[in-house]
This record gives C-alpha cells, structure tokens and sequence, in this order.
C-alpha cells in the first residue's frame, strides 16, 4: 500500500502537458450515451459523445486523446476483445500520459436493473429482470478492476491513471415521480452504487490510481434534484438513469482541478 501511495503522489507531480496522449475508457457513463452528437466514425453501438467528459478535458488541455469508451462495456471489454471491437486497453501505448476509466456498473447490472424495476412500477411490457449481485460477483469485479489498473501500469508506466466513479442516479433516500421505482428496489440500486464506488476506490490504491470521487460532489444532483445530473425514467430524447451533459461538465471540471 505504501508503495502504491508514494508511486501515485509521485506520477501526480508532474503536469499533463498540451498534446500529449490521453486514452479514454470505460461504459456509457464514459461515453456520453444520450448526449449528442455523437463522434463521426465511432462504432454505432458505443454512443461516444463528442460532449463527453474526455473530450471537454481534452480540448480544455489541449490533449491528444483517443476515446475508445463503449456503451454497454463491462470490465472484460477493457482487457479483451468484445465481438468486433477490440480490448479498450490496445489504446495504451507506452508514451501515454493520462489514462481515465469508468466502468463496473455493467458488471454488477446497477444501471440495467433500474431500466427493469421503472419498467415493472410503470406496468410496461418485457422488462427485464431483477439483478441481484452476490458477493462473489462483488469479489470478481474487484479483482477485474485491480487488474486492469495493474494492466494499465503496465502498458504505461509513466501515465497519470485516475478512475472515475459513476455520478450519484438517486437521492439518499426514497425515490420521486422521475425513478419510478419501490422502496427495496431503490435501496438496491444505491447498495449496487456504494459498492461499485468503495471497490472503485479499493482497485485504485492497489495500483497507486487517481479517484474522481464523483458519487461524492454529484450528490444533490441525482435524478430528483432541482438540477440534476442525471436523466430519469423515461428521459425523452436522452438515456434513463445516465449523466447528462452538465455531468460531464462538471467531471471534466473535476479532473482538470486534480490534475497538475
């Protein structure tokens, strides 16, 4: 743990410089699904938005960036081949110098298991069903996250990593006309959040990362609040329960504070 400390504090010091590579990663939250446009020449399936918080922060910094976020991607699709794609990780090169990631919620079906329950309290047709980790399940993505943060390290030694948690979906309690969801169903939704944030936090120590603690400051933005962050369900012409464009604002923003 010291030695992941000291190798963080250390990468940290030194500045981010314009033009240098910077590789985005990750899910829809990543991405910028429901945020358009959309990049010219992206795979169609990955919804990579030319809003997205990778691309606000690279033309703020003047970064050479390489955005290969997917919609739909689970940590697998980070170190492996995911049908036509390639494993996100192929764009680390050794002379990368800033590498962000989020992802883990496909994993643990945080966001696919809202879509169903506001499905089922709405009384629409084939929703999909409940999602219900295990702790083997919780287990399993620590262990994918700490390894690709390893695997990262590995491909770029010298590279700032920082991982960024997902934004806060839903209030600290209860829901409202914009979730529809019960009670127990809400409360798994945001068990499945706390979780994926505490081993979003755990992955990145292991291997001297950055954490944009985003579940943090978007708190008081959820789906719910005066001004969210985040869509709720339906979200006409958006994503349900993904961040919106003043989101990824504000996570751009985030990272170019924490960066030197």
């Amino acid at each position: 743990m010291l030695r992941a400390l000291t190798l963080a504090f250390a990468l940290l010091a030194s500045t981010v410089q314009a033009g240098e590579r910077y590789v985005s990663m990750g899910s829809s939250y990543a991405a910028g699904l429901g945020i358009a446009p959309y990049q010219d020449g992206a795979p169609t399936r990955c919804t990579r938005s030319t809003r997205n918080y990778a691309q606000q922060l690279a033309a703020k910094r003047g970064l050479t960036l390489v955005d290969v976020g997917c919609s739909g991607a689970k940590t697998s699709a980070i170190l492996q081949p995911w049908g036509e794609l390639p494993a996100q990780i192929d764009a680390v090169t050794a002379d990368t110098a800033l590498v962000t990631v989020t992802i883990g919620g496909n994993d643990i079906g945080l966001v696919g298991g809202l879509y169903g329950a506001s499905c089922r309290k709405l009384g629409e047709a084939n929703c999909a069903p409940a999602t219900t980790p295990g702790e083997a399940d919780y287990a399993a993505l620590k262990t994918a996250m700490t390894g690709m943060v390893a695997a990262i390290r590995e491909r770029a030694p010298k590279a700032k990593i920082v991982l960024v948690e997902y934004p806060t979906i839903l209030p600290l309690q209860g829901a409202c006309a914009a979730t529809p969801l019960s009670d127990a169903d809400a409360d798994a939704a945001r068990t499945k959040a706390a979780r994926l944030s505490a081993i979003t936090r755990e992955a990145a120590a292991s291997g001297g990362a950055m954490v944009i603690t985003t579940d943090d400051f978007s708190r008081g933005h959820d789906a719910c609040a005066a001004q969210p962050w985040m869509n709720g369900y339906p979200a006409p012409g958006a994503a349900p329960y993904h961040p919106n464009l003043a989101a990824m604002t504000a996570i751009a923003q985030a990272l170019d504070a924490a960066l030197p």
